[in-house]
């Protein structure tokens, strides 16, 4: 069984291509659509096994990072994909799409449905583009950092900073061990609170991100890599074995009875 992923695309979204070349190199087939194109036809969201929110600067960030585009799918798209989480299908946004998905209310509850969290602005005050180290929790549910501990991967955002609406959601991520992945202490980039890189739903299905895994997914992208033992180049990386985990998740309850 060969699982499809859906990219979702617009005005501004400029990662698109590495997400579906990730979720390809996965194992999956991709069709890439335009947020115009689903408007026209929600329904074709329940065709898709896998969904992807790509990076970008969706409608040149106007406002704040990913709020338009969040705005659009709430009014005109929600339901779809509330279904589409409710039947279990993963779900990845990225950077952008990481934005787009907690202003939209798909994290870190799509049962909820509302905004508790955000990516503020870096207290650099700063774009930042760099390599940064990153911790996986070893007890989350998220079916995409499955067997992953510490690894490299790129950042580039100005909106970053994860900030909760109060310590009890805070502490509810916490004791649902939702926080998927943690920034190195000693290298928390942009101020986010709890060094949160990354949150998922209490399913594990959905998992939102402001590091690039799409872009890290052979191991001549690392920076370092000619600096490397030769086995370095023979190993998957930590960006690809994301992809994968989520597409074997997949065909693995695809095999299951019904």
């Amino acid at each position: 069984m060969t699982p499809t992923a859906l990219i979702i695309r617009t005005a501004g979204t400029n990662c698109d291509r590495e997400l579906a070349h990730a979720f390809e190199l996965a194992g999956s087939e991709t069709q890439t659509l335009h947020l115009s194109h689903l408007i026209e036809n929600p329904e074709q969201i329940g065709n898709f096994d896998l969904i992807g929110f790509p990076g970008g600067f969706s409608y040149g960030d106007d406002i704040a990072a990913g709020r338009i585009l969040a705005n659009r799918i709430r009014h005109q798209l929600w339901q779809p994909l509330q279904h589409a989480a409710q039947r279990g299908v993963p779900m990845i946004g990225i950077c952008n799409g990481f934005q787009v998905m907690v202003k939209l209310g798909l994290l870190p509850d799509p049962n909820l449905g509302k905004q508790t969290v955000t990516l503020a602005d870096n207290t650099t005050g700063r774009f930042i583009d760099k390599w940064t180290p990153i911790i996986a929790n070893k007890n989350s549910p998220c079916i995409w950092t499955k067997n992953l501990t510490t690894f490299d991967l790129p950042i580039a955002h100005g909106e970053g900073r994860f900030v909760p609406a109060n310590n009890d959601i805070l502490s509810q991520l916490k004791t649902n061990n939702q926080i998927a992945l943690r920034y190195s202490p000693d290298h928390n980039p942009n101020g986010s609170t709890d060094d949160i890189a990354g949150i998922c739903d209490p399913t594990g299905n959905i998992l939102g991100l402001m590091p690039h895994p799409e872009r890290f997914t052979d191991p001549t992208h690392h920076p370092t890599w000619t600096r490397q033992p030769q086995k370095f180049l023979t190993q998957t990386t930590p960006g690809l074995r994301i992809f994968q985990n989520a597409v074997q998740h997949v065909q693995q309850l695809a095999t299951q009875p019904a």
